[in-house]
């Protein structure tokens, strides 16, 4: 035997890879004088890496040549997959080879677009400096609101659009720095060149914004926002206010549709959650009782030394000194600025000691279990704008499986086109993924660890050589016609000696 590399989830990615059209959507965007064959087969060398062994450029041409079959590439330089990264986001101007490819696995997927699902999140870089926002090579990577609590370095934001099954649409990316609020415009108009037709947006309430909801109905569209209850929102408080009955949609989930006076066009949905608004209720006394306890403590121990005092005075028969208050200041100080416990207190102006906010916590309570949405669509059941905004959290699962499962971050490249280039690759991981995922109902990390058992092994003897596939189970060879991927040969590249 002269080596023995696995094939299974390569074959199965590369069959997906084949059978969504991606190869000719990537034909049709990048100029034919500088694609060639091997330029499609290093994309796909790149992408199936993220999917399988996420590495490095480097390592992940070394991966290609000697540790993992990719059909029809046998090695791989570090030098070509940067050229083909350059080639990739270069054809992808104004979202070219997404649009391609999204449309080609439409059609093959028969995909509902009429509910797509939109947001956005951040990833860092290995570094300790920012980049010149006016400076030539790269501008992209700047310090702003990290979502991977990672202020402390540089960072990209990305934003994803997905179907209401999870495949993605369309990702973009925008400097560190960007504002959740000032992107929607470029997302509503870079998705309204693709013609989808009816769309209804759904975001989340970072995108609510007066400004972003009007954008968002542009040319016929809709949205679906969530809207932020806490922060003094008039019409958000006006419509929490308004009386109504709950109409019982899941075991876990109720609704009230309400409409406010002078504000035609938007529709206002509550939504209930029973057993959320326990969990609320149980986690807001929990804290309550810490700092209850806490308070208590501080009071004793400024008690206990106020006595100390008195006694010490007592028996020197001398005028008792006020005992130093710094230790109990010290500790109401830290329960104040307490991440969580914080926000239950209020400090009297006169003494500086603390309290309960019980207006606060009346406040609060209204709120358990209950979030508020917005819409524009005037067809839509309030169910079904409450179990849509829900769905929401395909977006939120498919930047998990980015950040985990592919290794979106940390990203190691300088240039602003690698960067770009780099995200375009997950993209792509995740289309494949995911579909590989709905067809099999199973997830991919199980799909990838059971078609990675499946090897090519090379064998040569004085007859010559020839490469051999493992023996298929039930269950790998289930997987392949799943997902309608042809299984691979029992025997190929033979070569006899002369």
């Amino acid at each position: 035997m002269e080596s023995s590399r696995p094939l299974g989830a390569g074959w199965l990615l590369n069959g997906l890879w084949n059978l969504l059209g991606i190869d000719t959507a990537l034909a049709s965007r990048i100029d034919g004088r500088r694609f060639r064959t091997d330029i499609e087969r290093t994309i796909f060398a790149l992408v199936a890496n993220r999917a399988i062994a996420p590495s490095s450029k480097l390592a992940a041409a070394e991966w290609v040549t000697r540790d993992q079959v990719i059909p029809g590439l046998d090695a791989l330089t570090e030098q070509h997959a940067y050229r083909a990264m350059d080639l990739l986001v270069e054809a992808d101007t104004q979202g070219a080879v997404q649009e391609a490819v999204f449309f080609s696995a439409a059609h093959l997927l028969n995909l509902e677009v009429d509910l797509v699902f939109f947001d956005t999140t951040s990833t860092y870089f290995e570094r300790d400096e920012a980049d010149d926002p006016d400076g030539e090579g790269s501008s992209l990577r700047q310090y702003g609101h990290s979502k991977d609590h990672r202020k402390d370095l540089p960072q990209i934001v990305i934003a994803l659009a997905v179907t209401r099954e999870g495949i993605p649409v369309r990702c973009w990316t925008w400097p560190g720095g960007t504002n959740d609020q000032t992107v929607i415009t470029e997302v509503k108009d870079g998705l309204r060149d693709w013609r989808l037709g009816r769309v209804v947006t759904v975001a989340d309430s970072g995108f609510s914004s007066e400004a972003n909801q009007t954008y968002l109905r542009r040319a016929g569209g809709h949205y679906i926002t969530g809207v932020k209850m806490r922060e003094g929102s008039k019409k958000a408080d006006q419509a929490l206010a308004r009386q109504g009955r709950y109409q019982q949609v899941r075991d876990n989930l109720r609704v009230k549709e309400v409409r406010l006076d002078g504000d035609d066009g938007r529709r206002w949905i509550i939504c209930h959650n029973p057993a959320e608004a326990e969990r609320d209720h149980a986690r807001r006394e929990d804290q309550l009782t810490a700092i209850r306890d806490e308070l208590a403590r501080i009071k004793t121990a400024r008690a206990a030394d106020a006595k100390k005092a008195k006694t010490k005075a007592a028996k020197t028969g001398t005028r008792p000194a006020a005992p130093s208050d710094a230790p109990h200041r010290k500790a109401e100080c830290a329960l104040r600025d307490h991440p969580s416990l914080g926000r239950w207190l209020k400090q009297r102006p006169v003494t500086g000691r603390l309290s309960i906010n019980t207006a606060k916590i009346t406040a609060e309570a209204r709120l358990d279990g209950k979030y508020l949405l917005a819409t524009s669509d005037p067809d839509l059941s309030a169910e079904d704008v409450a179990l849509g905004y829900k769905n929401l959290l395909e977006a939120e699962r498919a930047f998990r499986t980015m950040k985990s499962t592919l290794d979106l971050r940390p990203v190691y490249h300088r240039l602003d086109e690698r960067i770009r280039a780099h995200v375009l690759l997950c993209w792509l991981a995740l289309l494949l993924i995911r579909v590989a995922e709905r067809r099999t109902e199973q997830t991919w990390p199980k799909i990838a660890a059971e078609l990675g058992r499946i090897h090519q092994v090379t064998l040569t003897g004085p007859a010559g050589s020839l490469q051999q596939t493992t023996r298929l189970t039930d269950t790998q060879t289930k997987l392949f016609k799943d997902c309608s991927v042809s299984l691979p040969p029992k025997m190929s590249a033979l070569k006899t000696s002369e």
